[in-house]
């Protein structure tokens, strides 16, 4: 059925909770579908319960109205995963599917040109969302996760991002404080300003072991055609002993190619 009226049935028939605030329904279902971040693929009632801070009364009522529409689905065990209808609707935002479809053969062949992991992010908000990623099995890390968030100050992409967000994004970033992840991770806010100045300098960033004690990272900022940033492109090392000179060549060519097929797609003409 199509939208406007299947769509928009959940929203008629969820009554509100004995507070009678309509609003918090809507924050509820929310926090539901956020328990099915950071790898959380599926998930049983009680988990999803637990991980939202909600009774498991409320929890299932509003999973039952979620399942109904195509938001969830419920596997044959019981456990609940995100539903093809919802993966249906986020498929809509230009600004992570349109740029993830473009970037696709660029960020593959970096990753088949080099055999180190090739990543692709956006900045929403205070973090960095990663939208693709190409890396061996064989590797010994994991992550990032397409879809998961992640800060901002430590890795290269992160640094890439923030560097050229606005001045208050990054003053908020600082105010919230610098997380050691490692101990060279950059904490200290002057260091910090430093550094996202040399990257604007410089047109790219390095992350030194910075979120764990293997990976180098190197980064470039992707632009659409009236030259807003609104993507980094980096490469993870776990050895030494590398030419990374090639490497930040190559990872700004890249970065430079999206930002040519976004051009040539329209991106940031019309925005």
């Amino acid at each position: 059925m199509g939208v406007g009226g299947r769509d928009n049935e959940v929203v008629a028939k969820v009554q509100p909770d004995a507070d009678g605030d309509a609003r918090s329904l809507i924050d509820r279902a929310f926090a539901i579908l956020g328990t099915f971040q950071g790898g959380r693929v599926r998930q049983s009632l009680s988990d999803i319960s637990r991980r939202a801070d909600l009774p498991i009364a409320t929890t299932h009522r509003i999973v039952q109205r979620l399942t109904g529409w195509g938001a969830l689905e419920r596997e044959p065990d019981g456990r609940y995963r995100i539903g093809l209808r919802l993966w249906e609707v986020a498929s809509l935002a230009p600004r992570s599917v349109g740029l993830q479809r473009l970037a696709r053969p660029f960020l593959q062949d970096l990753y088949e040109t080099t055999g180190y992991a090739s990543h692709l992010a956006v900045r929403e908000g205070l973090e960095l969302v990663s939208i693709e990623r190409f890396q061996s099995p064989r590797r010994r890390v994991r992550r990032p996760l397409v879809g998961n968030r992640y800060p901002l100050h430590a890795t290269a992409i992160g640094l890439v991002l923030l560097a050229y967000a606005p001045e208050d994004v990054r003053d908020e970033v600082i105010s919230h404080g610098l997380e050691p992840i490692t101990p060279r991770t950059y904490t200290d806010p002057a260091t910090l300003l430093r550094v996202l100045a040399e990257i604007r300098a410089s047109g790219y960033a390095v992350s030194d072991r910075q979120v764990d004690d293997i990976h180098v990272g190197f980064a470039a900022p992707v632009r659409t055609a009236d030259g807003t940033v609104v993507a980094a492109v980096s490469l993870a090392l776990d050895e030494s002993g590398v030419d990374t000179k090639n490497l930040i060549h190559l990872v700004r060519l890249t970065a430079t190619s999206i930002s040519r097929a976004l051009a040539s797609a329209g991106h940031g003409l019309a925005d």
